[in-house]
């Protein structure tokens, strides 16, 4: 005898009954979701092999102490790149953006086996959003992943491409999500990700490769909009910023007095004489310039909260890891807390409308305006900024989004791997104050500019919907 809800109300994907014969190895109700296990039948009516199937072997990485940097990590020009989930892609291609990097010794010791070399399948085994995200390492790679990911060595690049294009799938990404255990933060085990089915058909590689081409032109032009706004805004206000030095020895060595460096900072890149030429250049521009602290009425810290703290499902609890120079990841942050948490801070570390969140640590002077009012709570690597009245939030956001700026900010902060900024130091930078009407047609021109390039982004993302429709219909057909 089969039971049933009949109900208009219900969603049939969370509420349903099922029988004791159903039931598997396992108890938890996502698991046995109708969608799901429909879906599921649908692909083994393919009578597909398993990942397992394909693999010829497997290992995760390690996080290395970050409180022992200098033992373990390095520099791009020097070390190995230490791939991390957010530099996988659902396109298949690894993005290099926030690369982290460790040294030979590390890479040849530690994590020798999570090796990762051309041709080889990374895949994402752990934490919240999509599960088992793929990329395939490029030509010429050589580096290595942490413990979030796995590397995958298959017989081929196009078997890997081909595995990766169908993870990456929504069907893929369901078949992978029915299998991970664990709350807070999701996590795929060997024998769970190597039982997914799959359906190896090279035309959804083909469909992903036009996606993934179509992905870098829009990129490259929207990079090109995007890179003519520094130029745009320096020569608004006049400055013509000095040419930066040729990397020879004679221009890496300089003096300076001991004047300049009593009772302030030793390190050279501080009193680097570029940085000199550089504040000369500000003065010289066509207006006035004040320190950034007389121009804002308060800024503010924002809060930490105990790892015990954070939940599944709850109020966002934003990071410097979640804003960028464009945008507010509230939806997808990796961190939660719970509403009750959330009643408690709201009032003095809620973000409002109109501010500008400023990264303080880690990556130091991505800036964002607040633009929408949403819930959620900022991390202490964050600064909520309020501008005064005589000067435009936009303006400010642009000035301090620039190369030009975050140098400047850079040069203010301390630490070597993990970067903090100096904040009271960073309100003594010296900017220039146009009048309030030049400032607005400043950033009126470059919001037009970056509303362009966000068009361009918006196609790839459509053409990415569309590409994961089709793969459904081929693989379902």
């Amino acid at each position: 005898m089969s039971y049933a809800i009949q109900s208009k109300t219900l969603n049939p994907n969370k509420v349903f009954i099922l029988q004791k014969s159903e039931i598997e190895k396992r108890f938890d109700p996502f698991y046995y979701v109708p969608e799901l296990v429909e879906l599921e039948q649908k692909v083994k009516n393919k009578k597909p092999k398993r990942l397992r199937d394909y693999v010829v072997s497997i290992a995760s990485g390690a996080t290395p102490k970050t409180t022992e940097s200098d033992l373990y990590y390095s520099d791009k020009e020097n070390g190995k790149p230490f791939l991390r989930v957010q530099n996988l892609s659902p396109t298949g291609v690894l993005e290099f953006d926030d690369c982290k990097y460790i040294n030979e010794e590390t890479h040849n010791g530690m994590l020798k086996r999570s090796q990762v070399s051309a041709g080889d399948l990374l895949v994402k085994i752990t934490g919240v959003g999509r599960m088992a995200v793929a990329s395939v390492a490029p030509k010429n790679f050589e580096g290595n992943i942490n413990q979030h990911i796995c590397v995958i060595k298959t017989e081929s690049t196009e078997m890997s491409e081909t595995l990766a294009a169908f993870l990456n799938s929504d069907i893929g990404e369901k078949l992978a999500s029915r299998r991970s255990t664990g709350g807070t933060r999701p996590a795929l085990d060997y024998p769970a990700l190597l039982s997914i089915p799959i359906l190896a058909d090279k035309r959804i590689l083909d469909i992903t490769q036009k996606v993934v081409e179509q992905k870098k032109q829009n990129e490259a032009e929207a990079e090109k909009l995007l890179s003519s706004i520094d130029d745009y805004l320096l020569s608004a206000l006049e400055i013509t910023l000095p040419k930066p030095p040729e990397n020879a020895l004679k221009n890496r060595i300089y003096t300076t007095s001991i004047k300049e460096i009593s009772g302030n900072r030793f390190d050279p890149f501080y009193h680097q004489t570029y940085f000199q030429n550089i504040f000369a250049s500000i003065a010289n521009g066509k207006y006035p310039i004040q320190p950034i602290g007389k121009n804002i009425l308060k800024y503010e810290k924002g809060i930490e909260v105990g790892s015990n703290e954070y939940v599944s499902d709850g109020v966002p609890f934003v990071r410097v890891a979640d804003i960028t120079d464009f945008s507010i990841n509230y939806e997808n942050a990796d961190k939660k807390i719970s509403q009750e948490k959330f009643e408690q801070l709201k009032e003095n570390f809620k973000p409002k409308v109109g501010e500008i969140l400023y990264s303080k640590d880690g990556t130091i002077g991505f800036c964002v305006v607040v633009e929408e009012e949403k819930d959620y709570i900022v991390s202490g690597g964050i600064l909520r900024i309020t501008c005064n009245s005589n000067l435009d939030n936009y303006f400010l956001k642009y000035l301090l989004s620039t190369k030009l700026y975050k140098q400047i900010a850079d040069r203010v902060s301390i630490g070597a791997v993990i970067k903090h900024l100096t904040v009271e130091e960073w309100t003594r930078i010296l900017i220039p104050i146009p009048l309030l009407d030049k400032q607005k047609e400043i950033a009126d021109h470059i919001t037009t500019i970056r509303n362009q390039a966000q068009q361009l982004k918006d196609k790839t993302t459509e053409a990415m919907k569309k590409a994961s429709e089709e793969i459904e219909q081929i693989l379902l057909e």
